[in-house]
Parts: structure tokens; sequence; C-alpha cells
């Protein structure tokens, strides 16, 4: 699929220029220094551009690679648990690997260039690490443990910044205050472990400070840590219960029974919990909470910056659908996941009836497998092994008849890529690309080079037709291609020192090609 929406283009594009100047430690979007994010997203990107070529697919492949390791850790995780269970836990490990695998969350953002799947996943591999060392009685493994554990945090630090080291630190700490016990910390090797940690942060953020000084330090942690927290600089305010559907959202098709564990954590032990299953249940908790509480106070909020709390709520949905499978527990989670599957393709139909987003013959057969397993959960509640594989098999059948009869229909809407191609196909490879109206992101990488930035690396938008006359003589070239919302074409048209050829469009922004009179 073309990459969509502001990000992906922008970090795929990052990535290139990193790779072509042979410059592993600036990022630049445009020729500018870009110091939002840091480097271990782009570094696996150029990976995958040195493996397969630029391409969205090697954009893209390395991040697909860390969700299924997501799903490796946490099933690991949670099957060492059941190994420490006699027997009280059968199929624990196997279950949870299942509900992360078709949780919407880990499925949607596998799919795309996202920092926050790499983060999920040094954060779980950090995480786990921590939890498994807590249970181990041997020396050598706990260290061994620790050793990962504090690694962990270092390459999170690479993945997405200071929150890397927050979200692991705060959900340790609140497991602790679960358990109303004191952290011994003089068994997690604190001193040593810090060492680790920084060493292995210091791969970039040395370097790169060294580079760059204060500029870097400026945009990267008060502008895009700090100021991003404490305010709406970057106009994404939310109301503080923001992510509580979002958590529900991630969770899908699993929501009510991570709402039935949450339910049922009134009748823990939370005092000096011994048993591997009940300190499991407490840090699964702890995981959820601490992230989704921290990004709530935040003044700037997005669906991605919980998606390290996932693995948290896959280990306690995990517990009630094993417990569920193995016919113990009630049966009002299965029969409100059954209605929401079979509301979900009832949804997909109507969708398709009243807009052109999806195609209504593709809508049907999204359904199938979802009506079906929505029938079984609600009719054939004691078949509980039937139920729970029943889910997990609609869920991922769904997935594929969507990316394979609709995705890549729906992604093309939304981007740019076919419509530079076909121009560039028509002669108009080496014109400057302007942007009317509108910023159209996915143009930073399929015009990359051909855009006009304006001082601190903003693209330019353009206000009127005075403007692109303008800027197609400062460019000195005799035609340049505008991008422009379907609705403001008739402006160029209109405008008499313009003459007008419309390339296409799609569905919002038209590509049009201008020359001056």
């Amino acid at each position: 699929m073309p990459f969509v929406g502001p990000d992906e283009p922008r970090y795929a594009q990052v990535a290139r220029e990193m790779y072509l100047r042979k410059d592993f430690i600036t990022p630049t979007l445009g020729g500018y220094t870009w110091f939002e994010k840091p480097a271990l997203l782009y570094w696996l990107i150029i990976a995958g551009y040195k493996l397969f070529g630029i391409s969205e697919f090697a954009a893209r492949v390395f991040v697909a690679c860390a969700g299924l390791m997501i799903i490796l850790v946490v099933g690991l995780l949670a099957r060492r648990v059941e190994s420490k269970s006699a027997g009280e836990m059968d199929g624990f490990g196997l279950t949870c690997a299942s509900v992360v695998a078709s949780s919407l969350g880990i499925i949607v953002f596998a799919h795309a260039v996202s920092f926050d799947l790499l983060l999920t996943l040094t954060v779980a591999v950090t995480l786990a690490a921590f939890f498994l060392a807590d249970l181990e009685t041997e020396g050598r493994r706990r260290n061994l443990l620790l050793i990962l554990f504090y690694a962990g945090i270092g390459f999170a630090l690479l993945a997405k910044g200071l929150v890397g080291g927050i979200i692991p630190c705060g959900v340790i700490a609140l497991y602790y205050v679960l358990r109303w016990e004191r952290p011994p910390l003089s068994k997690l090797g604190i001193w040593w472990g810090w060492l680790l940690t920084t060493a292995i942060a210091a791969i970039w953020y040395a370097p790169v400070t060294l580079r760059h000084g204060w500029p870097f330090i400026d945009e990267f942690f008060v502008q895009h840590h700090f100021a991003r927290y404490v305010s709406n600089k970057y106009l994404h305010p939310q109301p503080f219960y923001f992510y509580l559907p979002v958590m529900l959202a991630l969770a899908l098709p699993w929501p009510a029974f991570l709402v039935e564990a949450l339910v049922k954590a009134k009748s823990w032990q939370w005092r000096r919990q011994t048993a591997a299953a009940g300190k499991l249940r407490l840090f699964a908790l702890a995981w959820l909470v601490w992230p989704v509480l921290f990004f709530s106070l935040s003044g700037s909020k997005l669906p991605g910056y919980i998606l390290p709390a996932l693995p948290g709520a896959a280990l306690l949905i995990g517990e009630r659908v094993a417990k569920y499978a193995r016919g113990e527990g009630s049966r009002w989670s299965v029969r409100a996941t059954g209605a929401l599957l079979i509301f979900a393709a009832a949804g997909a139909i109507v969708y398709a009836g009243r807009t052109n987003g999806l195609p209504l013959e593709c809508a049907v057969i999204i359904a199938v497998p979802l009506i079906m397993a929505g029938v079984i959960n609600l009719l054939l509640t004691r078949l509980g092994r039937l139920c729970v594989v029943s889910i997990v098999v609609a869920t991922f059948a769904a997935i594929a008849l969507i990316v394979f009869c609709a995705a890549d229909e729906v992604a093309r809407e939304h981007s740019v890529r076919d419509l530079i191609n076909h121009a560039d196909a028509r002669g108009y490879s080496s014109a400057p690309v302007l942007q009317l109206h509108h910023i159209e992101r996915t143009a930073e990488f399929y015009a990359a080079g051909r855009l006009t930035y304006l001082a601190g690396g903003r693209v330019e938008k353009l206000e009127n037709p005075q403007a692109v006359l303008d800027a197609l003589r400062k460019s000195g070239a005799k035609v340049a291609l505008v991008i422009v919302p379907v609705e403001y074409i008739y402006q160029l048209r209109d405008y008499a020192p313009l003459e007008v050829q419309v390339i296409g469009d799609n569905g919002a922004v038209a590509l049009v090609a201008v020359k001056a009179l």
C-alpha cells in the first residue's frame, strides 16, 4: 500500500535522506534537521532499504517483524508463568499470544511505519525480563535477565526518547506499590545497570548532541518532550478520559474480557503475593494502568501513545480467556464478544452501503467470518475452546480480507503516490511540486526533492493562484505541479496568467500542471 497519513511518509523520507547521505546520526527532512524522534526506527528502515531497495515494503518490514516479536515475548512470558502454576493455568501462554496477535492495536500499527510499535516491543522485552528476573531464584539466570532489562531500557530510549525509560520504571514502581512491598534495590544491580542503559542510549544521543549541541537539545527534549507533554503546542487536545475508550478499541475483539478482568481485580490477593500467577496479575495491571495514567495527564494525546500498555492488557485478558476455555468462569464476556463481532459485521455492510470507502461485495465477504464467529459465541458458549478459536480465526480472516480486498484501494484515496507517478510518466518528473490551500504529507516522500520548504523545515503552503505563479517563476521551471483540494481547482482554471491541465485526483486532492502564459 502507499504511505498514508502525516507520519508514515515523513519517517520513511527521513530514513531515505539519511540512507542516501550515508549519515546515520542526523535525521533530516527536505534537507532540514528533523529532531522530533530518535534514530532506532530510521536505522531499521535504512536496513530495509539496503536489503530490499527504497519502497513501502522496505520501510515497513522490520516494524512488522517487531509486531511478531511482541507476540513472541508476551507468549513466552505467559508460558513461563504457566509452567510455574502446577496446572492451574493450562493454555495461558498460547492464549496470551493469540490475544496479542489478534488485537486490533498490534495488527494496525504493525502495518505502518510506527515508532509506537517499536517502543511497545522494547518496553515489552524490558518488562518481561524484569518480571522473569523477579521470579528467578538462580543467581546467574537472574543477572542475565537483569542485563536484558537494562539493555531493553537503553533500546527503548533509542526507540522513542525519554518515555522509553519512564514507562518501564513507572510500571515497576506501581507494581511494588500494588504489592505493598519495598523493591529489593540491592538485588536489582541499579548502579551497573544504568551504566549499561546509558552506554546503549549513547550510541546515538552522544554523537548527535556533540554534532548539533543546543539546537538538538532544544528541539528534541524541550519542544518534543516537555512542551508536548505539558501543553497543546502540537494541537492534539483530548479530554482526560480519552484513553479509556482508546484502550478498549486497541484491545478489540477482546474488550469484554478486559472489563471482566478489571472487575475481578477486587477479589485478588494484593499484599505480599508470592505465587507467580498472582504476581503476574499485579504486574500486568501496573503495565496497563501506568501508561494510560501517564499519558492521560499529557496536554497532547494520540491513540498510539498508549500502545505499550496493550501487552499488559493482553496478559489480563489472556487469563480470563484461558479460564473460560477450560470451562471455568462466567460466560457473559464471550456472549458480549459474539454480539460485538456481529455488530462489527453489520457496521461494515452499512458503511459500504452509505459511502464509497468500501465496496459492498467486499464488506459482505468480510462480514461472513465475523457473523459465523458471533453466532458460535452467542449460541455455543459451552464449547469454550471452539468459541475462543472462532474469535481468533474470524479476526485473522477479516483482517486478511480487508488487506487484500479494500486496504490498498482506500489507501490510494489518501495518498498522492499514483498521481505523482502518473504525472512523471507524462513527462513531469523534473517539475517542482507546489501545494495550494493544503499540505499533503505523502508528497514529502513521493515528491521528495521537488517541494518547497520554509526556514525551519516546514513545507510551504500557498494561499492563492498569484502565489503559485510567483513560486513557479522563482523556481525557474517552465511547468510546475500543484497539489490542490478538488474544490479549489476552479481558482487555478479561472486565473488568466496560468495555463492549467488537470492530471487527476484521488477524491480529496487533485494534481494540476500549471504553466505561465
